[in-house]
């Protein structure tokens, strides 16, 4: 095990320096703007028939006896919905183009789960509460302004192509937030806090943009 733990870790630090590293040196930037409208595929982005698998080196395992999503901060009820309760939640399907900020997007990915606003509406977030920070299993965080969480396409997802989401994918949860680089939908998601002002996630302070908008080429801050 400690062999697993060292070579994960290495594998972590390395990926992490390359990213770092297309940061500083502003890689893959175009310099164009596109209007999602009329532009289905954003500036700089490679069309890709099949679901990449991208993490910081290490896919946790989360059996469904631990899967829950817990909601605080500046929250008028904040809750932990274990999977049962997660389970019992009205689901939708979305079906979604997403984009990564390593250059591929993909079309018409079919997510089913919950829709982040029904979740939201069970917090009731305070007026204060203006961003989320999203929290993983694997240690992994990102930041979110409010707004941007709180669309109807949004979802907690449990299911991919109708199939139990795979943990290379962020089984047994995952959020999916279509409209922003993919490093902005976490998988393994186990935590959503509120909060009033914006606070930098694991990509964000390493020089990403703190929004992310794929038709802006907001890759870097």
């Amino acid at each position: 095990m400690s062999d697993d733990v060292k070579i994960e870790g290495s594998l972590r630090e390395k990926l992490v320096r390359v990213k770092e590293m297309w940061a500083r040196d502003a890689r893959l930037i175009t310099g164009h703007v596109a209007d999602p409208a009329r532009d289905r595929l954003p500036p700089g982005q490679t069309l890709v028939s099949d679901l990449p698998v991208l993490d910081l080196g290490i896919q946790p395992e989360v059996p469904l006896s631990a899967a829950s999503l817990t909601l605080d901060g500046l929250v008028e009820e904040p809750a932990t919905l274990d999977w049962a309760a997660l389970q019992a939640l009205p689901q939708e399907e979305r079906v979604n183009d997403i984009h990564c900020v390593t250059q591929w997007s993909r079309y018409d990915c079919r997510w089913e789960g919950v829709p982040v606003p029904a979740l939201l509406a069970l917090a009731r977030p305070k007026p204060e509460a203006r961003f989320v920070v999203l929290h993983a299993h694997d240690g992994y965080t990102t930041n979110l302004p409010l707004s941007d969480l709180d669309r109807p396409e949004n979802l907690v997802a449990f299911l991919y192509d109708g199939r139990p989401l795979p943990r290379r994918h962020g089984g047994p949860l995952r959020l999916v937030v279509p409209h922003l680089y993919f490093w902005k939908s976490p998988k393994w998601l186990k935590r959503i806090q509120f909060l009033a002002e914006d606070k930098p996630g694991f990509w964000e302070v390493r020089g990403y943009h703190m929004r992310g908008d794929p038709w802006r080429e907001e890759r870097y801050g």
